[in-house]
């Protein structure tokens, strides 16, 4: 049975850091993509990053591209997203979420992921 486990979300002021881990119980992270998705109230889920199995590409939304890193730890089984420079507007639910395969033209879609985890929130205050 495939699990992933988010942690790390938080309230932290604008201009802060989070660092979001993703551990995974049931799959080996290393031969999957894994992504990062966000949700605020009201709004869809929107794509934020993804990283392909070993970690050699990674992909960001325009919107975080710069200010987010995503990266795998294969030793622990996590993939980790590092928050910097925060804005109010990154506020939501964070999800990770992996698949078996790495679809090149449309891996920022929440539907080419079978496996999603429960969330975290991030807050950021202005």
């Amino acid at each position: 049975q495939v699990q992933l486990v988010e942690s790390g979300g938080g309230l932290v002021q604008a201009g802060g850091s989070l660092r979001l881990s993703c551990a995974a119980s049931g799959v080996t992270f290393s031969s999957y993509a894994v992504a990062w998705f966000r949700q605020a109230p009201g709004k869809e889920r929107e794509f934020v990053a993804s990283i392909k199995w070993g970690g050699e590409n990674t992909y960001y939304s325009a919107s975080v591209k710069g200010r987010f890193t995503i990266s795998i730890d294969g030793t622990k089984n996590t993939v980790y997203l590092q928050l910097n420079s925060l804005k109010s507007e990154d506020t939501a639910a964070y999800y990770c979420a992996a698949s078996v395969r790495f679809y090149k033209e449309t891996y920022n879609r929440p539907e080419r992921y079978e496996y999603w985890g429960q969330g975290t929130q991030v807050t950021v205050s202005s």
